[in-house]
């Protein structure tokens, strides 16, 4: 009877095991258009180099399918944009004059999810071109540091809706307690700014920048835009995603990159 007792244990314990392996892990991540522009001098990233010269930018968001659910990383361009002939033109020259040739809304459609399917989200930051189409989420949970939920915005206004469900974060989180999606606490471009870094079955590691880092070549030379909240914070996070990488053995995906971004497969694509 004991001995049955046992097996029959362990059976339980086995099954329990399945289940929950089954409600982990990520399933699939895509990567969805949500901006293009003409940045009109560099250097204001990348102080001291490149003065003068144009460059194209990318603004990215992340739909990841969740063995738990959709998660939503950024939220980029209003979609309002993609309406405007001439795209939303920035006030100072040296920034970002942006467009919308894809809506949000549309790319979600052409995978097959509804903006009430998504039940968490997070964004890097709070800067306009990543939070332009939060509350087409109205009820999802938001996740985002405390020092950046708290930063006043313009006229010292608050950055989100007060009546949009939120959790803020001190530090790392994982998100699901398996591993596979982790909110990396990334400050300096922003007192707040956060990373994430996903683990894909088949594609395997990979951070997503936020505004951790621009472009490549600032990457590689560790440089820091002028306009970040602190310079010192920002070497220190970029040494932070590095080590993971190493660790993980994961690449960067770096989100304003438009030569990285030509290379990675767009939804309705997606990797697994």
């Amino acid at each position: 009877m004991r001995r049955m007792i046992s097996v029959v244990a362990v059976l339980l314990s086995a099954g329990w095991s399945a289940v929950a392996a089954a409600q982990s892990g990520v399933e699939k991540l895509y990567v969805l258009n949500c901006g293009e522009g003409t940045a009109g001098d560099i250097s204001r990233w990348s102080p001291g180099v490149n003065e003068g010269q144009s460059m194209a930018f990318v603004d990215n968001c992340y739909l990841i399918k969740h063995a738990q659910g959709w998660f939503l990383w950024d939220t980029g361009i209003p979609d309002a944009v993609a309406a405007m002939p001439d795209g939303l033109p920035a006030a100072d020259p040296k920034a970002v004059h942006w467009y919308r040739p894809k809506t949000l809304a549309a790319q979600l459609d052409q995978i097959g999810v509804k903006p009430s399917d998504i039940k968490a989200m997070a964004v890097s930051h709070t800067h306009p071109d990543h939070i332009g189409n939060v509350e087409m989420f109205p009820t999802a949970m938001l996740y985002v540091q405390k020092a950046e939920y708290e930063w006043p915005g313009a006229n010292n206004q608050p950055r989100f809706k007060p009546e949009h469900p939120v959790t803020l974060l001190e530090g790392d989180r994982d998100l699901f307690g398996d591993g596979s999606l982790v909110i990396l606490s990334t400050p300096g471009h922003t007192p707040g700014h956060q990373s994430l870094l996903v683990k894909l079955p088949k594609t395997g590691g990979v951070v997503l920048s936020g505004d951790a880092v621009h472009f490549k070549s600032n990457w590689d030379n560790r440089r820091v835009p002028a306009l970040n909240f602190s310079k010192e914070a920002s070497v220190f996070s970029m040494e932070k995603i590095d080590a993971i990488l190493q660790r993980d053995h994961a690449q960067l995906w770096i989100n304003h990159d438009k030569a990285q971004r030509d290379g990675l497969k767009l939804a309705p694509e997606f990797y697994e």
